[in-house]
């Protein structure tokens, strides 16, 4: 079996590799990033009606400000961002899939103000005709270099799993400074994006049929499969 190397920032990386490791696969994580938080300029409750949130990495680290909008509608990316949101005690009206854009036609008709908290690096959005955006970035993901032990998995075959086109960058910019050979390695996307922007060179890249961690996975699944290898399920599987 073709490893594979998940390079997601924390605590998504232990996720992501814990349900890789209970599909049989031989994973190892490498988080590439670590998520800071942002010193940001909370705007007053009034201001707007609702939240928007494409990240679980927006309520963890906004802060003490996010307490002000206890009981403010939140519109969310996934149920992992909706469970933190509900902890920072949001009021989660509608989370949907695929990709925060997916979420701006489930706005109700009484939330005309968003307020958007985001990472520094993120997707530009087009409200909804009558509907205003309102942005700050309350996080960023900082780059780390590469491990060696992803140095020396990268000597081989190996499927790499990107969540994000930050990742799909960084992850190119790596192996293009340590001298990878891409046609080593296989790529496996959560999304189109994600694909254009890891470039070309690679042994395969494809991307996910549905922007979430199940789909991408199965897809890594199909990707690694080769003759009979143990999985890893060892210290740097996490």
């Amino acid at each position: 079996m073709i490893p594979l190397a998940v390079i997601r920032p924390q605590p998504g990386c232990d996720a992501t590799v814990a349900t890789a490791c209970a599909l049989g696969l031989d994973v190892h994580g490498f988080p590439l990033f670590a998520v800071e938080p942002v010193a940001w300029d909370p705007p007053a409750p009034d201001r707007f009606d609702a939240l928007l949130l494409g990240s679980a990495n927006a309520p963890r680290h906004a802060g003490p400000a996010l307490t002000d909008y206890a009981g403010k509608p939140a519109y969310t990316v996934g149920a992992i961002t909706a469970e933190v949101a509900r902890a920072a005690r949001l009021d989660v009206v509608a989370s949907g899939v695929g990709g925060i854009k997916a979420l701006l036609p489930l706005i109700r008709p009484e939330h005309r103000r968003l307020l958007r908290l985001s990472g520094r690096e993120r997707m530009v959005l087009t409200p909804p005709r009558g509907v205003s955006i309102l942005e700050r970035v309350v996080y960023a993901s900082e780059p780390l270099p590469m491990p060696s032990a992803l140095g020396q998995l990268l000597k081989g075959r190996v499927v790499v799993a990107l969540h994000s086109a930050e990742a799909a960058h960084h992850l190119a910019a790596l192996c293009d400074q340590h001298r990878v050979d891409r046609g080593l390695v296989a790529l496996a996307t959560i999304g189109p994006r994600v694909s254009r922007a890891a470039g070309h060179g690679w042994a395969a890249i494809r991307a996910a049929a549905a922007p979430n961690d199940t789909a991408l996975l199965a897809l890594a699944q199909d990707l690694c499969q080769t003759p009979a290898a143990e999985r890893n399920c060892g210290p740097d599987a996490g």
